[in-house]
């Protein structure tokens, strides 16, 4: 197992941030896996990093604080200060963002104030956003397992924290010989996937599914769709999410109508969204609903100012590695890439054409890209969507047939 989290962590800095001598490194990570991130801080010295900044998080004590102080005693915290992310963007830092899940232990935290916690850490990050919306910095999400996750999602497993981290090395593809060959393989043929949409420049995307799901949404003029590999403004090639499996662009925020079914669970701050829908009017929320975390869920969606608003469309076959394991993570960099997807929030400036090179006003005003600190994906991908693709032409092609890409852009 040592050996496989030392491959991991290999790849993580080599391959996904490229770190370079003498860059400084951010890792955001949980406590409970502070010995993986002894592993990655080893292999970064040996690389020649000499400033790592480790933000260890303890969601137990943030609960606690949570549920005993008020807000404004809560801000006085540095559970939630970010400045320091916006001190190391500042220093070109490469950033690692090792995600980890407790579901369900904020289910009893009051959902107001979580969302006004949430708020004051986006606030507090802002350089940071802005300099990575402009692709100068060299970020990645990737996972790590904490016991809590992997009891839930393993719960028969002899191990269960061992089971999750093979399920993580599996996706990952790091026991395999070349893992860094296979991911360029599968960045490549995202990329073509990605090029064949680019070509119809779409204006309108049509999705239904038999679920109930019957929705469409404008593409902006110039729109370019990507994969998980973001090319900054260096030239350098990074792997922001990892695993990766979606293709993906930022729609016409005022455009979106009709209604969306969830079809999974959302882990969404430690609070689980489950059995939701989504209802859209002008480009807005209309209305949503869940059997569990309803409450969440509303304070998510008004979290800030164009919250209520989406900032991605992802496609992601039904019929694609992650899907096929059949295992619900709730995780949503993994269960992200098993389903198509749409995220609330902010958009991707990479998504129109010289958008890293524009603000974010200039963006929203003229290519109508949400500008949001908060970015939430939900899954709304099934077995039975259909997506179609409608040109300036009024040309209807199918892009999902039965839950797949079609011929064209498989």
């Amino acid at each position: 197992m040592k050996e496989l989290e030392e491959k991991y962590a290999r790849v993580l800095l080599e391959t996904c941030l490229k770190v370079e001598e003498n860059q400084p490194l951010f890792i955001s990570f949980n406590i409970e896996r502070i010995d993986f991130v002894r592993t990655v801080a080893k292999i970064a010295f040996e690389m020649g990093v000499k400033d790592i900044f480790f933000e260890g998080i303890d969601p137990y004590l943030k609960r606690d604080a949570l549920l005993n102080l008020e807000i404004d005693e809560l801000k006085e915290l540095t559970f939630w200060n970010k400045e320091m992310w916006n001190v190391y963007a500042k220093k070109n830092a490469a950033f690692l963002m090792l995600a980890s899940e407790n579901p369900g232990l904020m289910k009893d935290v009051d959902s107001k104030k979580m969302a006004a916690m949430t708020k004051y850490s986006l606030e507090t990050r802002k350089e940071f956003d802005d300099m990575r919306d402009k692709s100068m910095l060299a970020w990645c999400i990737a996972a790590v397992p904490t016991d809590d996750w992997a009891q839930t999602i393993c719960p028969d497993a002899e191990n269960p924290t061992e089971e999750l981290w093979n399920k993580i090395f599996d996706i990952c593809s790091i026991k395999e010989d070349d893992p860094v060959k296979i991911w360029e393989d599968i960045i490549k043929k995202l990329d073509t996937r990605a090029q064949k949409l680019n070509k119809y420049q779409f204006q309108t995307l049509k999705y239904q599914s038999s679920n109930g799901t019957d929705f469409r949404i404008d593409l902006p003029k110039n729109h370019l769709w990507a994969s998980g590999k973001t090319v900054l403004a260096n030239g350098k090639e990074v792997l922001v999410n990892f695993p990766t499996e979606e293709v993906f662009t930022s729609p016409d925020c005022y455009t979106a109508e009709g209604i969306v079914f969830a079809t999974k669970p959302l882990s969404y701050q430690d609070v689980i969204i489950d059995y939701f829908s989504v209802e859209f009017e002008g480009g807005k929320v209309k209305s949503a609903t869940a059997k569990y975390g309803e409450d969440t869920l509303k304070e998510m969606i008004g979290i800030c100012e164009n919250s209520d608003r989406l900032g991605e469309v992802a496609l992601v076959p039904y019929d694609s590695p992650i899907s096929n394991t059949k295992q619900l993570f709730l995780e949503t960099l993994f269960d992200e890439n098993a389903a198509c997807h749409i995220a609330l929030g902010d958009s991707f400036p990479e998504c129109v054409e010289n958008g890293p090179s524009m603000d974010k006003n200039t963006l929203l005003d003229e290519y109508h890209l949400n500008k949001c600190d908060s970015h939430v994906d939900f899954m709304i991908g099934s077995s039975d969507m259909n997506i179609t693709g409608i040109t300036k032409d009024g040309e209807e092609v199918p892009i999902f047939i039965n839950g797949n890409f079609s011929e064209e852009f498989n």
